[in-house]
């Protein structure tokens, strides 16, 4: 297993291009001054020894130690061995509404952005916890399996978009099914269910699925997202609104908050129902709801004993570094009878 403890160094990456189109400026304006002074017979003459190749390589010499030093300062680590370590949390999935219908703008920046925003910060709150992420619109797809991974979960959270299902709609039935699929039978830990949606359910039927739902001991918290008053569905091209999602008829389509489909899923299943106006206040709530349900102690696999490698690319960057400025740019005597790069 590897990681990177500080990722934010993988931005002086970008320094190498910046160094190489320096180093190839700096060959050309050579270029051009020296044919102010002379032509390239007589340059030749004067300085026989000069060797194009090697200020080529020193140039790759030193890219190579400014990539090792970089790498080193990310200090990549590796997972020595993978050892189960006992926890005491709930498992709780979040089934996330991506139908289109979520990328009205009626609560900022848009209703999934909002949904995603709420569950990254009720994950950043969680301690010893087991999640899992849902997504679902025509019909219902795993996105991230139980894990005690957080960082893992926000990641594939964020790639989250209304493209990732073909068929659109709102099926709720199927994202309450899949979700009953992702808790450990042998565990019995308590199971919770977070559903974030603007409330419109285009399938219907699914009472029967929240009554087993309920049997089997999962209690469901919807999340409102929208307002009542509603909005229009933006159709964009790179960030712009070109236009607005229009019916058959030719009118713009208008969705909003419907709120009491969101209770009544609650209410069957001992949960709640929230509003996801405000990231805040829900986060707070959410809180609160775990505070109160106990927790159960529950085996998980992780990588343990890790390494610090930075060693290696220091180690790697100072032999480069080392090499670059002891070679010289003129021609070696041996390689220069052996006219390796056909520099005569």
């Amino acid at each position: 297993m590897l990681i990177f403890e500080e990722k934010i160094y993988f931005w002086l990456l970008l320094a190498i291009p910046v160094v190489l189109l320096l180093f190839f400026w700096m060959l050309w304006w050579r270029k051009r001054t020296q044919r102010k002074f002379a032509d390239a017979d007589l340059l030749k003459k004067l300085s026989p020894d000069k060797s194009v190749f090697k200020s080529s390589l020193k140039i790759f010499l030193f890219l190579l130690a400014l990539a090792c030093f970089i790498l080193a300062l990310v200090n990549p680590k590796i997972g020595t061995e993978l050892e189960t370590v006992k926890r005491k949390g709930v498992d709780i999935v979040f089934a996330i509404d991506v139908s289109r219908s979520m990328l009205a703008e009626d609560i900022a920046p848009n209703r999934l952005e909002k949904a995603k925003r709420l569950v990254t910060e009720i994950i950043n709150n969680l301690k010893g916890d087991r999640v899992g992420i849902i997504g679902y619109a025509g019909s219902a797809f795993p996105q991230v399996p139980i894990t005690t991974d957080y960082g893992t979960a926000k990641m594939f959270l964020q790639s989250m978009n209304t493209n990732m299902v073909s068929s659109q709609g709102t099926a709720i039935k199927e994202a309450v099914e899949l979700a009953m699929t992702y808790y450990n039978d042998e565990s019995r830990t308590n199971r919770l269910l977070f559903i974030l949606s603007d409330g419109e359910d285009h399938e219907g039927g699914i009472d029967e699925i929240i009554e087993k739902a309920s049997e089997n001991g999962i209690r469901i918290y919807t999340i409102g997202l929208g307002t009542t008053k509603g909005g229009p569905i933006p159709i964009k091209n790179r960030g712009t609104t070109v236009r607005y999602l229009k019916n058959n008829e030719g009118e713009t389509v208008i969705t909003k908050l419907e709120p009491q489909t969101l209770r009544e899923i609650a209410s069957d299943t001992k949960g709640k129902y929230l509003y996801g106006a405000v990231t805040s206040e829900v986060t707070k709530q959410v809180e609160e709801i775990l505070q109160n349900v106990e927790k159960t102690e529950f085996e998980s696999k992780q990588y343990a004993g890790y390494k610090s490698q930075f060693q290696w690319f220091l180690g790697f960057g100072i032999l480069f570094l080392f090499l670059e400025l002891f070679l010289l740019e003129r021609r070696t005597e041996w390689l220069k009878k052996l006219d390796l790069f056909n520099e005569d």
